[in-house]
């Protein structure tokens, strides 16, 4: 590549609005911003503190950029709202031409010939498809980045020695080395919450079946949802307008028709906290399971989001909490999604769990409960599914109920109530809450609430009703502009190119 068709412009921290200013104004290219971000990777993820967030990056970036430029050239017109902003996918997204592996060294070759739905949406809002970011191995890693594609861990940007978090983990962290502008993740128990507090990002578990799953390798679908993820709530909002949408492909997603507003980027609001009325669930992390540093930060927080506004009831309570403690997902669900996802692959890939466990194509850590799998029954006939379905809606009313008798628009909890987790580690607490939102199939948005130990990122988390994103997105962003916690990390400075 010819430096000199590359200008100074810095792209660590820009958001797609600093970007698109910078094309309209001559001042950089669609191939000098992506060329700059494929540097950083370069510079960042095998090398110096070797990240280990990406497995791929795609080959045809730099034309897709050029072909962009010279668009931009003929008609003085962007393509779409993401015109020539590199995205990070998670690589459980089938992206035509690159190889999707869910994270299994199973599906190493694999490439899919057909864009996944939210893929081909990226590509027509003028997005580059930059990388396919690590991920725990079927999305199945906890809170760190367990994966059998690449060796060892994903690292945590702040301080290598943490988790980025699971399974979105690659997305989480390349977002915040800056060696993308904005990435998708995909969450069934907290995969995109997870690495959102871990990395200081903005990230949203959206309603179940807002965006699209065609084309992207689940793990339970009456959880499974894909989303969005980045550095700020105003770049998240272009995001969410560009995938969220009816498909066809994905059947469920049926049911968000006539409840996608216009534009999410009308709920970027910075007086959007005033009048909001906020629950603050301590029971989903009371003091003896919690951090008392990360507890401090929520609570500092709520004194922030109590004086840009907000009506903060502290605590709020729902009676029937302890009748719904967290459920992991049933063993035939995730058998049944895995193979779901193979069927789909080329003849010389396993089609079932039993012949990729045969196969030897597993991380040691996810042997066992890859051979459980095995012997669970068809998710219809299982009764542990006929169960979990029916605590979850049991647990959606109680909610409600407790939620209507306040008259609270959402919840206020942290993502975790103990910071991030060294890389494998399998028995100090985490203090987990995203599966609350999970069972209740609600959306759920993180944004930056500050700083813990060795400069540990933890998140906020605001759960709302089904479809209420944009007040979920008003809430993050009138503390976003209240506080701006968000720094970048240090150990991955702007290159001296």
């Amino acid at each position: 590549m010819d430096r000199d068709t590359i200008s100074p412009f810095a792209i660590e921290e820009a958001t797609i609005a600093d970007i698109h200013a910078a094309y309209r104004a001559g001042r950089t290219t669609a191939l000098g911003v992506t060329q700059a971000h494929l540097d950083r990777i370069a510079a960042y993820d095998r090398k110096g503190p070797a990240l280990g967030t990406i497995i791929v990056t795609n080959p045809q970036a730099l034309t897709d950029a050029a072909a962009l430029d010279a668009h931009w050239q003929k008609t003085g017109k962007l393509v779409g709202p993401l015109h020539g902003i590199p995205v990070l996918v998670k690589d459980n997204y089938d992206v035509a031409g690159l190889q999707t592996t869910a994270g299994s060294s199973a599906l190493i070759g694999w490439i899919p010939p057909k864009d996944s739905t939210v893929a081909a949406k990226l590509r027509e809002a003028g997005a580059i498809i930059l990388a396919k970011a690590t991920m725990s191995e079927w999305a199945r890693g906890g809170l760190d980045n367990i994966n059998s594609v690449l060796p060892g861990f994903a690292r945590n940007p702040y301080n290598t020695a943490y988790a980025t978090g699971g399974s979105s983990g690659g997305t989480g962290g390349g977002l915040a080395a800056s060696f993308g502008v904005v990435g998708l993740g995909s969450d069934t128990w907290g995969s995109i919450r997870n690495p959102s507090s871990n990395n200081a990002l903005v990230g949203l578990r959206p309603s179940w079946a807002l965006v699209s799953r065609a084309g992207m390798a689940g793990l339970y679908d009456a959880r499974d949802t894909a989303g969005p993820m980045a550095r700020n709530v105003a770049d998240l909002a272009v995001l969410l307008d560009v995938i969220a949408g009816v498909d066809a492909d994905d059947p469920a997603t049926a049911q968000a028709a006539g409840n996608i507003p216009p534009s999410y980027k009308t709920s970027l609001n910075k007086d959007g906290l005033r009048g909001k009325r906020l629950g603050v669930l301590r029971q989903a992390f009371p003091p003896h399971a919690s951090d008392s540093e990360v507890i401090g930060l929520l609570d500092r927080a709520i004194a922030d989001l109590r004086r840009a506004g907000a009506d903060i009831v502290d605590p709020f309570v729902v009676p029937e909490f302890a009748a719904f403690p967290p459920r992991l997902h049933p063993d035939s669900e995730v058998r049944d999604a895995i193979e779901r996802y193979l069927a789909r692959t080329g003849p010389e890939f396993p089609k079932t769990v039993a012949a990729l466990v045969a196969a030897g194509k597993f991380h040691p850590l996810h042997e066992v409960g890859l051979r459980v799998t095995i012997n669970a029954p068809p998710p219809r006939e299982d009764p542990i599914v006929q169960k979990l379905e029916a605590d979850e809606a049991r647990m959606r009313l109680a909610y409600l109920k407790a939620m209507d008798g306040e008259r609270i628009d959402a919840l206020i909890m942290p993502v975790a109530s103990f910071p991030p987790k060294h890389n494998g580690d399998r028995t100090s607490p985490t203090g987990v809450t995203t599966w609350i939102a999970s069972g209740l199939h609600w959306p759920a948005a993180v944004v930056p609430m500050g700083y813990t130990h060795e400069n540990l990122p933890s998140g906020m988390q605001i759960v709302g009703r089904p479809w209420s994103e944009p007040t979920l997105i008003e809430i993050a962003y009138g503390y976003e502009q209240l506080t701006h916690h968000r720094k970048p990390p240090a150990i991955v400075p702007k290159l001296d190119i």
